[in-house]
């Protein structure tokens, strides 16, 4: 090493002293990180170590340490059976639908609400697109079945337009479709939060130049907001990649019945049905392993081609 690398190492690294001086400065802002500290602790991080029942024939009258050991069978067993692409096609499926979809909602309704001049208007705009969220996903598969079943008015009024009655809650090429407008209904307006605090920051006198070198609206939109909040939308990405295994399954069992069972059946259903429901909590546990580690894959990959792009990413 040289002797200027050395020298960069050690401006790097944090001495103690200045720890210390900065916690004596800071006291409050220290004392606010140790509840988020112990709720990671807690909740998120002591419970790993029970991801050694993957490896095992867990039984819970035996707990994690005096049962069999059994090393990758549960991984194996997984891939052995017929229905493992079933679970993983409908899962990336499901997962891609709701990242090209649901994802850019938000920064389109972030966009269209900052450019309401009318700040009352604005307000209650907002206050009106966040209520949904606070819903139940129960009461939202209610509200769909009464107005998309039998005798629901979207199903009657598809009757009336096209001459004949869509299944809209059995078809299985309807359900996909289903659970990304329900998605997209229930969460657009929460995930504008984000994106307008990144607009916040954008400078006006930028918007003010554009105006006065001729530039429209859409323009201004396209040259100046969007690089503005660019940086935001990756990270958001990047976050977003980490789940894309994820599907839950609360949304999925409402939703599913007997007619679009073939593609409802995802990995978080698979976890639901053979370990809440049927006391595999071995094999399910290996699955959810998978999935984590796939889901570590895909944020590691994703940040490293926004650092190709340019772009800061998540670290």
């Amino acid at each position: 090493m040289t002797v200027k690398a050395a020298n960069q190492a050690l401006v790097r690294r944090p001495h103690k002293r200045s720890i210390l001086k900065d916690l004596s400065r800071n006291p409050w802002l220290y004392l606010m990180m140790i509840p988020g500290l112990i709720y990671f602790a807690v909740f998120k991080y002591l419970p790993m170590w029970g991801l050694i029942i993957g490896f095992e024939d867990y039984a819970p009258y035996t707990g994690p340490i005096h049962s069999t050991y059994f090393g990758l069978y549960w991984f194996k067993q997984f891939f052995a059976t017929r229905m493992w692409l079933t679970y993983l096609g409908n899962t990336l499926i499901l997962s891609f639908m709701s990242i090209i979809f649901t994802f850019p909602a938000p920064i389109i309704l972030a966009l269209m609400l900052n450019e309401i001049r009318n700040m009352i208007f604005k307000k209650v705009s907002q206050t009106l697109l966040y209520m949904p969220h606070f819903i139940s996903i129960v009461i939202v598969v209610s509200i769909t079945y009464v107005i998309f079943g039998a005798d629901g008015i979207i199903y009657k009024l598809t009757q009336v337009l096209i001459g004949h009655s869509v299944d809209y809650l059995g078809d299985p090429g309807v359900f996909r479709w289903m659970i990304v407008g329900q998605s997209i209904w229930k969460e657009t307006g929460w995930g504008t939060i984000i994106f307008l605090a990144a607009l916040t920051n954008v400078d006006t006198q930028l918007y003010e130049a554009s105006m006065i070198d001729g530039a429209n609206r859409a323009q201004r939109l396209w040259h100046i907001t969007l690089p503005a909040i660019r940086s935001t939308i990756v990270l958001m990405l990047v976050l977003r990649m980490g789940s894309v295994l994820d599907t839950g399954y609360e949304h999925l069992i409402l939703m599913s019945n007997s007619l679009n069972r073939s593609v409802s059946l995802t990995l978080d259903v698979f976890v639901y049905q053979n370990g809440i429901r049927g006391g595999q909590y071995s094999y399910t546990t290996a699955v959810g392993l998978m999935k984590s580690l796939v889901s570590v894959t895909m944020v590691i990959t994703t940040n490293k081609i926004a650092h190709a792009l340019g772009e800061e990413g998540l670290y």
